[in-house]
């Protein structure tokens, strides 16, 4: 039985009207963090050069995928910080803290001066805004997640994955359309000059409608659970369920750095080291998107009703040898590149939309706010936030295949850990 008041008022495995209704902006909220998250990571070619000093057009993209990771840096912080005011004070504030954090930051990029105008100030700026942008991000998908399993009835744990990850790879799609777009009808001579700063705006706006919409959202923390959940409290559950931290780590980390090494590193490495096109790499960039999208939805139906750890032990198994996909993409060629985007999108979409919930599985009501926000932040910064970079370096250097030998370590390690943590501590949600 889960273990919140709203499972205990409603039995049903159907969701209701107001659970609908949460959900929606629940996933909304996820859909505008990613889409302010994921376009700067596709147009770090264009950012680049109006924020760092360079004649060389991929030490400027290098320079701007460095403050990308930078951002993932401070996710750890954000579910410290968040994680802990979300088992203190409640989910719903921190949902309304977090979307409006990252709207207020894309708007700051979306009018920021350029190297040009400020000089190194201007970097200055991007940094601070990553910065507040991890700190968001840090809390946004895990306790998103969470809150939604809290409202779900018993038994919906695979439709909650795929419901969420949908609205994930629903802001990704938009992220990739708005820059296929973008490119398109701009050029991009207006792209690197002005036209970038088009997506942040949209982005603020996005998350305006998103904050209003989340005003409704109900609170799963019964005011004598927060009243109890002393920080004490909180972070001594923490330490007892340690394994289960270090589980979530390795969970989230090996499919993060599969996950950015698709949607940012190689999209970034076709046009800054094999210069292909902007406008076919966007292209094929939001044609992965797409797959992301319709595949979640497909795995949480499927996922539905059964049990969540043999699913994802399937799909982190497969996920092992799918990475040497990109070693197909070593040399200039949309057709190579569209080959290794697109064949590594089934068992990428596995992992992408089972993650998330079989981390929360792990921990209990008490601490999970904090205890999924922090692993999910460690996990992202050491693993997912430095792939992007790690993988366009290792190519410009003639050492591709470096990268997927190190992920799927990552993706064995995780299975260890979690089956450890698993007979150390049980599953909490689900089967």
């Amino acid at each position: 039985m889960l273990d919140n008041a709203v499972q205990t008022a409603a039995p049903s495995r159907k969701f209701t009207p107001d659970v609908s209704r949460a959900l929606r902006g629940l996933g909304l909220g996820n859909a505008m963090e990613w889409y302010d998250w994921m376009i700067f990571g596709l147009l770090s070619a264009f950012i680049g050069p109006n924020f760092f000093p360079s004649d060389n057009a991929l030490s400027a993209t290098l320079g701007a995928l460095a403050v990308f990771a930078i951002g993932f840096a401070f996710r750890p912080l954000g579910g410290i910080l968040l994680g802990t005011l979300a088992d203190r004070i409640g989910r719903r504030r921190i949902m309304l803290l977090s979307v409006g954090l990252m709207s207020v930051t894309t708007l700051i990029i979306a009018i920021a001066p350029t190297y040009q105008q400020i000089g190194v100030w201007a970097g200055v700026i991007l940094l601070a805004c990553r910065i507040f942008q991890g700190i968001s991000a840090g809390v946004e998908a895990p306790l998103s997640t969470s809150h939604a399993l809290e409202l779900a009835p018993e038994g919906r744990e695979g439709m909650v994955a795929g419901l969420m990850s949908f609205y994930v790879n629903f802001g990704i799609l938009i992220a990739s359309l708005t820059a296929f777009a973008c490119t398109s009808i701009l050029g991009a001579e207006v792209m690197a000059d002005w036209g970038w700063r088009v997506p942040f705006a949209l982005g603020a706006l996005f998350g305006l409608v998103v904050l209003i919409i989340r005003r409704t959202l109900p609170e799963t923390m019964a005011p004598e659970e927060l009243a109890e959940n002393t920080t004490r409290r909180i972070w001594g559950a923490i330490r007892k369920h340690w394994m289960a931290i270090l589980a979530i780590v390795f969970i989230v980390g090996a499919v993060q750095a599969y996950n950015y090494a698709w949607t940012v590193g190689l999209p970034n490495s076709a046009r800054a080291t094999f210069g292909e096109n902007p406008t076919a790499v966007f292209a094929v960039s939001s044609a992965l998107a797409f797959v992301m999208l319709i595949g979640s939805w497909v795995v949480g139906r499927l996922a539905d009703g059964r049990s969540m750890s043999k699913w994802f032990i399937v799909s982190r198994l497969l996920a092992i040898p799918s990475v040497f996909l990109m070693l197909l993409y070593v040399a200039p060629g949309m057709g190579g590149f569209t080959a290794v985007m697109l064949g590594g999108s089934v068992v990428l979409v596995l992992n992408m939309t089972l993650y998330n919930v079989v981390s929360s599985t792990l921990l209990p009501k008490a601490c999970r706010g904090t205890g999924v926000a922090v692993g999910y932040g460690v996990g992202v910064a050491v693993f997912g936030g430095t792939a992007s970079y790690l993988l366009v370096w290792l190519q410009s250097v003639g050492a591709t295949w470096v990268f997927p030998v190190y992920v799927a370590v990552l993706c064995a390690l995780s299975l260890v850990f979690y089956l450890l943590a698993r007979a150390r501590t049980g599953l909490f949600i689900g089967n």
